[in-house]
Protein backbone atom coordinates (compact mmCIF):
# COMPACT_ATOMS: atom_id res chain seq x y z
CA UNK A 1 0.00 0.00 0.00
CA UNK A 2 3.16 2.74 0.52
CA UNK A 3 4.08 2.76 -3.21
CA UNK A 4 0.20 3.41 -3.86
CA UNK A 5 0.19 6.08 -1.73
CA UNK A 6 4.02 7.17 -3.50
CA UNK A 7 1.90 6.74 -6.53
CA UNK A 8 -0.56 9.20 -5.67
CA UNK A 9 1.75 12.00 -4.31
CA UNK A 10 3.46 11.76 -7.54
CA UNK A 11 -0.04 12.60 -8.91
CA UNK A 12 -0.96 15.15 -6.84
CA UNK A 13 2.32 17.01 -7.67
CA UNK A 14 1.70 15.97 -11.10
CA UNK A 15 -1.32 17.73 -11.55
CA UNK A 16 -0.80 20.80 -9.04
CA UNK A 17 2.20 22.14 -11.23
CA UNK A 18 0.77 21.28 -14.69
CA UNK A 19 -0.56 24.57 -16.04
CA UNK A 20 -3.26 22.73 -18.57
CA UNK A 21 -5.53 19.57 -17.25
CA UNK A 22 -3.55 16.24 -17.79
CA UNK A 23 -5.21 13.38 -19.70
CA UNK A 24 -4.95 9.96 -18.35
CA UNK A 25 -3.08 8.89 -21.25
CA UNK A 26 -0.29 11.96 -20.72
CA UNK A 27 -0.35 10.50 -16.66
CA UNK A 28 -0.08 7.02 -17.38
CA UNK A 29 2.87 8.01 -19.71
CA UNK A 30 4.80 10.08 -17.29
CA UNK A 31 4.04 8.17 -14.55
CA UNK A 32 5.02 4.35 -16.87
CA UNK A 33 1.81 3.05 -15.62
CA UNK A 34 -1.31 1.79 -17.50
CA UNK A 35 -4.28 4.07 -17.93
CA UNK A 36 -6.32 1.41 -15.65
CA UNK A 37 -4.08 2.38 -12.57
CA UNK A 38 -3.95 6.09 -13.31
CA UNK A 39 -8.18 5.85 -12.60
CA UNK A 40 -7.27 4.21 -9.47
CA UNK A 41 -4.85 6.46 -8.41
CA UNK A 42 -7.41 9.31 -9.68
CA UNK A 43 -10.09 7.63 -7.05
CA UNK A 44 -8.08 7.41 -4.70
CA UNK A 45 -7.34 11.19 -4.89
CA UNK A 46 -10.45 11.97 -5.34
CA UNK A 47 -11.82 10.74 -2.01
CA UNK A 48 -9.30 12.29 -0.33
CA UNK A 49 -9.74 15.72 -1.29
CA UNK A 50 -13.84 14.85 -0.09
CA UNK A 51 -12.63 15.04 3.19
CA UNK A 52 -14.47 18.27 4.67
CA UNK A 53 -10.68 19.24 5.84
CA UNK A 54 -9.03 19.50 2.87
CA UNK A 55 -9.02 22.78 0.98
CA UNK A 56 -8.94 20.72 -2.35
CA UNK A 57 -11.01 19.32 -5.03
CA UNK A 58 -9.92 16.95 -8.02
CA UNK A 59 -11.61 18.72 -11.08
CA UNK A 60 -12.66 16.85 -14.46
CA UNK A 61 -12.96 17.90 -17.37
CA UNK A 62 -12.93 16.46 -21.30
CA UNK A 63 -9.73 16.39 -21.80
CA UNK A 64 -8.31 15.71 -18.45
CA UNK A 65 -7.90 16.17 -14.57
CA UNK A 66 -6.79 19.73 -12.62
CA UNK A 67 -6.37 20.08 -8.60
CA UNK A 68 -8.24 23.54 -7.79
CA UNK A 69 -9.84 25.18 -4.60
CA UNK A 70 -13.28 24.17 -3.27
CA UNK A 71 -15.64 26.61 -4.20
CA UNK A 72 -16.44 27.28 -0.38
CA UNK A 73 -12.97 28.72 -0.07
CA UNK A 74 -13.25 31.11 -2.99
CA UNK A 75 -13.67 34.13 -0.41
CA UNK A 76 -10.08 33.22 1.13
CA UNK A 77 -8.66 33.10 -2.42
CA UNK A 78 -10.13 36.36 -3.39
CA UNK A 79 -8.42 38.28 -0.30
CA UNK A 80 -5.18 36.82 -1.31
CA UNK A 81 -5.34 38.03 -4.56
CA UNK A 82 -7.19 41.22 -3.37
CA UNK A 83 -9.17 41.23 -6.84
CA UNK A 84 -12.88 42.37 -6.80
CA UNK A 85 -15.27 39.79 -8.39
CA UNK A 86 -15.76 40.81 -11.81
CA UNK A 87 -19.04 40.15 -13.11
CA UNK A 88 -20.19 39.86 -16.80
CA UNK A 89 -22.53 42.14 -18.28
CA UNK A 90 -25.75 41.38 -19.35
CA UNK A 91 -24.51 41.25 -23.05
CA UNK A 92 -21.88 39.29 -22.17
CA UNK A 93 -24.18 36.37 -20.15
CA UNK A 94 -26.49 36.22 -23.28
CA UNK A 95 -23.38 35.93 -25.67
CA UNK A 96 -22.03 33.43 -23.52
CA UNK A 97 -24.86 31.33 -23.20
CA UNK A 98 -25.71 31.72 -26.88
CA UNK A 99 -21.65 30.39 -27.34
CA UNK A 100 -22.49 27.34 -25.20
CA UNK A 101 -25.41 26.08 -26.30
CA UNK A 102 -25.02 26.51 -30.11
CA UNK A 103 -21.10 26.20 -30.96
CA UNK A 104 -19.28 26.51 -32.98
CA UNK A 105 -21.36 29.58 -34.15
CA UNK A 106 -19.93 33.07 -36.00
CA UNK A 107 -20.05 36.77 -34.58
CA UNK A 108 -22.82 37.02 -37.19
CA UNK A 109 -24.91 34.39 -35.98
CA UNK A 110 -24.07 35.19 -32.48
CA UNK A 111 -25.78 39.28 -33.96
CA UNK A 112 -28.44 37.31 -35.97
CA UNK A 113 -29.77 35.74 -32.31
CA UNK A 114 -29.62 38.74 -30.36
CA UNK A 115 -30.90 40.90 -32.95
CA UNK A 116 -27.93 43.45 -32.07
CA UNK A 117 -24.09 43.21 -32.45
CA UNK A 118 -21.92 41.59 -29.96
CA UNK A 119 -18.58 42.87 -30.78
CA UNK A 120 -18.02 44.05 -27.35
CA UNK A 121 -19.09 41.51 -25.36
CA UNK A 122 -17.63 38.68 -27.27
CA UNK A 123 -14.45 40.58 -27.15
CA UNK A 124 -15.05 40.56 -23.58
CA UNK A 125 -15.26 36.97 -23.10
CA UNK A 126 -12.41 36.28 -25.55
CA UNK A 127 -10.15 38.72 -23.19
CA UNK A 128 -11.45 36.69 -19.75
CA UNK A 129 -10.67 33.21 -21.36
CA UNK A 130 -14.24 31.95 -21.48
CA UNK A 131 -14.11 31.57 -25.16
CA UNK A 132 -12.08 31.50 -27.80
CA UNK A 133 -11.75 30.99 -31.97
CA UNK A 134 -11.84 27.38 -32.41
CA UNK A 135 -11.63 27.78 -36.44
CA UNK A 136 -13.48 29.30 -39.72
CA UNK A 137 -16.38 28.50 -41.65
CA UNK A 138 -16.51 27.11 -44.80
CA UNK A 139 -18.88 30.13 -46.31
CA UNK A 140 -17.65 33.53 -48.05
CA UNK A 141 -15.05 35.35 -46.13
CA UNK A 142 -14.34 32.64 -43.78
CA UNK A 143 -15.65 33.84 -40.60
CA UNK A 144 -14.35 32.92 -37.74
CA UNK A 145 -16.21 30.49 -35.55
CA UNK A 146 -16.70 30.60 -31.61
CA UNK A 147 -16.68 28.12 -28.78
CA UNK A 148 -15.84 27.33 -24.93
CA UNK A 149 -12.95 26.97 -23.11
CA UNK A 150 -11.84 24.68 -20.22
CA UNK A 151 -11.87 28.01 -18.37
CA UNK A 152 -15.70 28.35 -18.67
CA UNK A 153 -16.19 24.74 -17.72
CA UNK A 154 -13.77 25.47 -14.57
CA UNK A 155 -15.62 28.43 -13.95
CA UNK A 156 -19.44 26.87 -14.32
CA UNK A 157 -18.08 23.94 -12.52
CA UNK A 158 -18.94 21.24 -15.48
CA UNK A 159 -16.77 18.25 -16.78
CA UNK A 160 -18.17 18.70 -19.90
CA UNK A 161 -20.76 21.04 -22.18
CA UNK A 162 -23.11 18.03 -21.62
CA UNK A 163 -23.79 18.95 -18.22
CA UNK A 164 -25.34 21.96 -19.54
CA UNK A 165 -29.18 22.25 -18.20
CA UNK A 166 -31.63 21.78 -20.94
CA UNK A 167 -32.82 24.52 -22.22
CA UNK A 168 -36.31 25.50 -21.71
CA UNK A 169 -38.69 26.70 -24.60
CA UNK A 170 -41.17 29.14 -24.19
CA UNK A 171 -44.15 28.10 -26.72
CA UNK A 172 -45.27 32.18 -26.50
CA UNK A 173 -42.00 33.28 -27.97
CA UNK A 174 -41.92 30.53 -31.32
CA UNK A 175 -45.25 31.43 -32.37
Amino acid sequence: MLFREAEVAALEALLFVAKDPLSAVKIAEIMEISEENVQELVDTLQERYEDPLSGLILIELDNGYKIGTKPSLARYIEILYKQPTQTLSNAALEVLSIVAYKQPLTRGEIDFIRGVHSDTALATLVEKGLVKEVGRKDSPGRPILYGTTDVFLLHFGLKSLNELPELEINEDEES
